[in-house]
């Protein structure tokens, strides 16, 4: 019989207390979305909802193909920057972790410099726009963060613990460098993919700040840039109310507001499920390797 001792229990409580502090406040979200203003002004906020209606919801969709548009931009970049960034970040990860390489302490001091130092909004504004010609295009949305040292760091850490006697013996074997990385390197890494590429799929989801500097074409405007905007107008109606305006536009600003963040963070919130242990496993690993 295990032995339970007051330390794990203690450790156990303390994630359990965790855990219901991360729910709770999503339990209200969910329950806010789903009831009427006018209950919420007079009875406050609860935990499950009292008057259920979906008045909010069919606002947030009054324009579907709006929504479905800025859905699909948001899926397009979240894969294919998610895709492009792993792919360059593990390529990169793997030429500094290879202690048979001769300028992989320069690789590693080279990368180190922009993790320490920008040049600033301006210039990349200047960079994007006008050198490479990003601007208005879906290619902004993706290209210009490309690769977050952080996590090359953070995939070179966690392949120099792979034994370097697999890649001489894949050498001794004729393999070249593509079919060692392919064949050998990244099925050892699945842990750390996964989660670094968890990382990349979050930050590309949820970013509008791209969007809001190099976008006007209304069908590329991305989903989380969409809900900043509406949230934007909600925020102007609150603040009109006072002279008479809001009240003439049926607009449920607390429950709207919810339903928006529901809307904007579900899809990620199912696919996190399935990730969770290679996430959990990547991040330990990680840990202990760095």
């Amino acid at each position: 019989m295990r032995r339970i001792t007051i330390g794990k229990i203690a450790s156990h409580l303390f994630i359990i207390l965790i855990c219901i502090t991360i729910i709770i406040p999503l339990m209200y979200i969910v329950s806010i979305s789903f009831t009427s203003d006018s209950y919420i002004v007079h009875n406050g906020y609860s935990l499950l909802p009292r008057e259920f209606n979906t008045i909010a919801y069919r606002q947030a969709f009054a324009v579907p193909e709006m929504l479905i548009r800025s859905y699909g931009v948001t899926i397009f970049v979240t894969t294919a920057g998610t895709s492009l960034s792993l792919s360059m970040t593990t390529g990169i990860a793997y030429v500094a972790s290879r202690r048979d390489f001769r300028y992989r302490k320069f690789l590693s001091v080279f990368l180190l410099i922009p993790l320490l130092f920008n040049g600033g909004m301006v210039s990349q504004y200047l960079v994007n726009t006008q050198l490479f010609h990003l601007g208005d295009t879906i290619w902004v949305l993706f290209l210009p963060y490309g690769v977050n040292v952080w996590y090359a760091f953070m995939m070179r850490s966690f392949m120099s613990g792979i034994p370097f006697e697999l890649i001489e013996a894949a050498k001794i074997d004729g393999a070249n460098e593509f079919k060692t990385f392919f064949r050998v390197v990244l099925p050892l890494c699945t842990s750390a993919l996964a989660t670094i590429g968890l990382f990349y799929a979050f930050a590309y989801w949820n970013d509008w700040w791209l969007a809001m500097m190099y976008i006007m074409n209304q069908k590329l405007i991305p989903l989380q840039y969409m809900l900043q905007r509406i949230m934007q107008n909600i925020e102007f109606f609150t603040r009109m109310a006072p002279a008479g305006m809001a009240t003439t536009i049926d607009v449920p600003m607390e429950s709207l507001r919810m339903a928006l963040a529901l809307l904007a963070a579900g899809p990620m919130l199912i696919v996190f499920p399935f990730f969770q242990r290679y996430f959990v496993e990547g991040v330990a690993v990680g840990a202990v390797k760095g």
